[in-house]
């Protein structure tokens, strides 16, 4: 099909050669079957990706930031910044090319053309890829001298943390340069954002017409090429680190999600869009509720639809139709279907945005399928017709958003101060209705979801706190989120949530909310709340006066510390201290555990003791602190885990310095080693029916440890016969924030009292000598999530779970240590605060050597 004229601009574009393969014309093809009226989107339901092979270990609590190659063509910090681009060498292999699309190897030389061009185009480094992948960053706009770059940042500045005083101001109305972000290919093998983007910058680059002119002089558009390079050219949805990146922005544990977290804060986009594929007909959001209650969500509705109808005035006009191309209409979910596309969680782009500002954010789901079976199945003609198609209505999206911010510049950079201006104030929120968000139909109190903000938080540190490292973890992480923390004269923590953003503070901290009864169905998690699930102590403040914080703080303050004299003893509470007790492992020291699960550790290891304090955090306390003696402990060695495990979970089990080997049921049918293996680890993957003999007898006659982790993990114990209690499965969609009651002792001491869970089970009919480590609060365990019965009886539920055993242990027959979890204890690498029981289960997991 022959591609239409602009629907922003009219110049004709300079080519700048074959870097971008041509797309082969169109053809008819069949129609798609009927839309499903509950869809659920492609990765939804409980993490099963399989860890890469070798995946590489994360650094809990590192931050990405926003790197330039070089300051600018003049040096002087005005627009445009011009970086030449390393070429990387060129990959037969990407799978980008078989559709037709740009390798990630041409995008560097096709970016360095573009800057060439004139004087709009920028790119800097935004960062790198978990697999080494740059991460290009382009900005479009009007060129600006240092004086103009420096006032639209301090106008930037202002409209943030003075925005009573920035609506007012006169400046900011007139010359403030409305920031459009463009997130592209987030998912791997969701390709054909990120070659609209490029036919994008090359027009506005050009173009020499009046509308493109007033564009760029008022506006100034980002553009992420490729989120996701490594997963572009392996054709995956995940990133190297085996992440799905949409996943990951309360968490954050990825680099790529870091360096976009990092773009919002500093360009502050008013809007944003975030492409995907494949939904038929074209999808736009704004979503189906439950919406964010800690949005301003009257606002970013208003704006958001309208951007919405824009786009489907756009994408429609293409004139590809259903009988012709295999292309239905534009769907507007919050329009045209009932729930199943929800905006709850933050976890992703367009939901965590608006928490940085944007007023209108938006998830593009483009039609045509190319990725997976397709990919595999279909001729290559075939492929290259729907990506042109997606590349197109990619296109038109992008175009008829920049249309937008150009005729509603003034009212997009309002509602933006307004959001602000709002948490600055500790105002309430307005539900929306017909009268708050005037012109949008179909408004319902099934839409209204909102919060009444607390006064504030309070997160207690020092050393004489347990969760001392936790706390500073989580204050970090509340930082580099761009959230307002102070200290106050006791060395705790404040976060006062009359500040901007506020709504980033809350949806961080908050215990969450039941939303089970609300909807019947959910797109993906429902509970995520870091103030339970981080492992510090936080302290709501409902009302009265907060601590007084005498200073701001940029960092946590460090928490390290090594006794002085004496042997010295780790509590392994956290993530950190795990690490640290592994890397004193690796070094030789001969490292003790207590019989409640502490480190003893011999006194001559103190300047080893000390590097590690500084690098982790963590507290080694005088032994005799605690009574601690040598009397009754057990030496703890290396642990080698062998695994079958989400890649969520390999990275969280790396970040605790323990070695991971992935294996599966084909692995060990091959003929593993077992020599070397300590604990085997159980989640997804592995299934013992399925092993042949002689792996089933090296199995048993390896003496590891096992741990078992959900489903997969309580079948496999069946299957083996390691220990006698019987697993009764949840409703397999439900996810949530859980109380739970601790046995304490060496697995589960010092827990936190909530854990998270995903298609939660429990443990009935307990054999001889299983022993319950956890369990289920009583009554009503679920804090904050989605989690209801199920089928005809109405089993499954919370109800049900209620007092059972959560987290269990025993002695296999040939005396192997086996624990399992019920719960999600790495789900994502996100419950920081429970991965120590997983630690711990490893530890005493390892065999006698």
């Amino acid at each position: 099909m022959a591609k239409p004229g602009p629907v922003l601009l009219t110049a004709a574009c300079t080519a700048l050669g074959a870097l971008l393969l041509t797309s082969l014309p169109a053809s008819a093809a069949p129609p798609p079957g009927p839309r499903d009226p509950h869809p659920v989107r492609e990765g939804a339901g409980r993490d099963d990706t399989a860890a890469p092979r070798e995946a590489a270990p994360g650094a809990a609590g590192a931050r990405g930031g926003l790197v330039t190659t070089e300051a600018g063509p003049r040096g002087d910090g005005g627009y445009p910044r011009r970086t030449t681009l390393a070429v990387p060498p060129a990959d037969p292999a990407d799978k980008s090319i078989k559709l037709g699309l740009a390798p990630y190897h041409a995008l560097a030389p096709r970016l360095n053309a573009l800057q060439k061009l004139g004087d709009r185009v920028s790119v800097e480094v935004a960062g790198r890829s978990a697999g080494g992948h740059e991460l290009y960053l382009v900005t479009v706009t009007a060129p600006e001298s240092a004086r103009e770059a420096r006032e639209q940042e301090r106008m930037r500045e202002r409209i943030e943390n003075a925005p009573a005083a920035a609506a007012k101001d006169a400046r900011i109305k007139a010359a403030y340069k409305t920031p459009v972000f463009i997130n592209n290919n987030i998912h791997g093998n969701e390709w054909e954002g990120t070659d609209a983007a490029l036919e994008l910058i090359e027009e506005l680059a050009t173009a020499t017409d009046r509308k493109t002119a007033g564009l760029l002089a008022t506006t100034r558009v980002y553009l992420n090429v490729t989120a996701n390079p490594d997963g572009r050219i392996a054709g995956t949805r995940a990133n190297g680190d085996g992440f799905d990146l949409n996943r990951d922005f309360i968490t954050a544990s990825q680099p790529e999600a870091r360096a976009i977290r990092r773009i919002a804060i500093d360009k502050q986009p008013a809007v944003m869009l975030d492409l995907h594929g494949y939904v038929n007909g074209t999808l736009i959001e704004p979503t189906t509720p439950p919406h964010g209650e800690n949005y301003e969500y009257d606002l970013f509705l208003k704006n958001s639809y309208a951007n919405a109808l824009g786009m489907e005035k756009a994408v429609n006009g293409l004139g590809y139709t259903e009988a012709k191309d295999g292309v239905r209409p534009v769907v507007i979910p919050f329009r045209d279907e009932e729930e199943g596309w929800d905006d709850w969680p933050p976890i992703f782009t367009p939901q965590y945005m608006p928490f940085q500002g944007a007023v209108a954010a938006h998830t593009i789901e483009f039609p045509m399928t190319v990725n997976n079976r397709a990919y595999d199945t279909l001729p290559e003609a075939e492929l290259r017709r729907r990506a042109a198609i997606n590349v197109d209505i990619a296109g038109a999206a992008m175009r008829a958003t920049l249309d937008h911010t150009l005729a509603h510049r003034a009212s997009l950079i309002a509602d933006q101060i307004e959001t602000f201006r709002r948490g600055a104030a500790g105002e309430a929120q307005r539900p929306v209705s017909e009268e708050t968000v005037p012109g949008v139909p179909g408004i319902g109190p099934e839409d209204v979801y909102t919060t009444t903000f607390p006064r504030g938080y309070v997160i207690p540190a020092g050393r004489s706190q347990r969760s001392a490292v936790a706390a500073a973890r989580l204050v970090d992480h509340l930082v580099a989120n761009d959230v307002r923390v102070g200290r106050a004269r006791d060395g705790s923590y404040v976060v006062d949530l009359r500040q901007p953003k506020r709504g980033m503070a809350n949806v961080i901290l908050a215990e969450g909310r039941d939303i089970s009864a609300d909807v019947s169905t959910m797109y993906d998690i429902s509970g995520w709340s870091l103030g339970l699930l981080w492992g510090a102590t936080v302290k709501k403040v409902t009302a009265g006066p907060l601590p007084v914080a005498v200073r701001t703080v940029h960092a946590a303050a460090p928490t390290g510390w090594v006794a002085p004299h004496g042997d010295l003893l780790l509590r392994l509470d956290d993530p950190k201290e795990l690490a640290a007790v592994n890397a004193l492992l690796a070094q030789g020291v001969k490292v003790r555990r207590t019989a409640d699960g502490a480190a003893l550790v011999p006194g001559s290891a103190r300047a080893a003791a000390r590097v590690l304090a500084d690098r982790f955090g963590v507290v080694f306390r005088a032994a005799k602190e605690r009574g601690a003696e040598a009397q009754g402990t057990v030496p703890l060695g290396r642990t080698r885990v062998v695994a079958s495990a989400t890649a969520g979970e390999v990275f969280a089990l790396r970040e605790m310095g323990f070695e991971v080997v992935p294996v599966s049921t084909e692995i060990l049918n091959a003929g593993f080693d077992w020599s070397d293996a300590d604990v085997l680890f159980v989640s997804r993957g592995l299934d013992h029916g399925r092993l042949t003999p002689a792996a089933r007898e090296a199995l048993r006659t390896s003496g590891a440890g096992v741990v078992g982790v959900g489903a997969v993990g309580a079948a496999f114990n069946a299957a083996a016969g390691l220990l006698p209690v019987t697993a009764v499965e949840g409703n397999g969609d439900a996810n949530g924030v859980v109380a739970v009651r601790n046995a304490g002792g060496a697995l589960t001491g010092g827990a936190p009292a909530h854990t998270f869970v995903y298609s939660p089970l429990w443990f009935t009919d307990l054999g001889a000598g299983v022993r319950v480590e956890q369990a289920y609060g009583t009554g009503a365990p679920l804090v904050s999530g989605h989690w209801r019965a199920t089928g005809p009886d109405g089993r499954g539920g919370p109800a049900d779970a209620a007092g059972e055993a959560s987290v269990i242990s025993g002695t296999a027959a040939g005396g192997a240590p086996v624990v399992l979890f019920g719960t999600e204890p790495l789900f994502r690498d996100h419950p920081k605060g429970v991965f120590a029981q997983v630690g711990r289960a490893l530890l005493a997991g390892q065999r006698a050597r």
